[in-house]
Parts: structure tokens; sequence; C-alpha cells
């Protein structure tokens, strides 16, 4: 556990102006500082590992409906569209660090999508 939530921390530490704190108990990202994207969820609900984060339009339903062994609709959150992402299934990092951008591109303000944009040009 401590080495897949040490690799999710580097994904989102990776973003622009991105603070981590506890929220409900658990790891939490927040896209500068204030608006949360990603949180980490070490059997917070059920007895799997995962993380739950914000996501564009459709696409929670396009992916739990897909993989439904990695991708699901988290509690509390998932009527407003986040997505549950299975960490303790075999891991494509490369997808989460897609994933963990898309939900910071949902959260962020312009000026830090606007930075991230500048980074990966």
């Amino acid at each position: 556990m401590d080495s897949v939530l040490q690799s999710l921390r580097g994904v989102c530490a990776a973003l622009p102006e991105v603070s981590e704190r506890v929220s409900h108990g658990e790891p939490a990202w927040f896209a500068g500082g204030k608006k949360m994207f990603v949180m980490f969820a070490d059997h917070h609900h059920d007895d799997r590992l995962g993380f739950w984060c914000a996501a564009p339009p459709g696409v929670q339903e396009d992916l739990a409906a897909a993989d439904p062994r990695r991708f699901f609709r988290p509690p509390y959150v998932g009527h407003r569209g986040w997505l549950g992402v299975y960490l303790d299934v075999a891991v494509d990092w490369d997808e989460i660090g897609e994933i963990v951008e898309d939900a910071y591109r949902m959260v962020a303000a312009k000026r830090l999508v606007a930075e991230l944009d500048r980074r990966i040009a």
C-alpha cells in the first residue's frame, strides 16, 4: 500500500501548485490549494484500495461499464461524475497519470491549466 500511495502522490505532486492534506481521513490532493481533485481510498468504504477523482462528463459511466474490475462509481461523489479507480489490480501508471491530469483539469483554475499546458508543450 505504501508504494502505491507514494506512486499516486508522485503523479499528483507533479502538477502545478498541488497541495496534499488529509480529508475525510485519507490523503487528498488539491489544485491551487483549494479544490480537491484526487482522494486516496485505503479501504475507505469497502475492502478495496483505490482513489476517487474528478472526471470529465461521461467518463465515469464509460470506464466503469467497460472495466468494472478497475473502475467504479464512488460513494458520495459518484453522482457528481467522479471516478473511482482501483489500485489493488494491475496498474498502468501512464494511464493513471492521464486520469489524474484530467481530474486536475476539471477543477484547477484556468491559469493553472495554462501552466500545465506550457509544461507539456
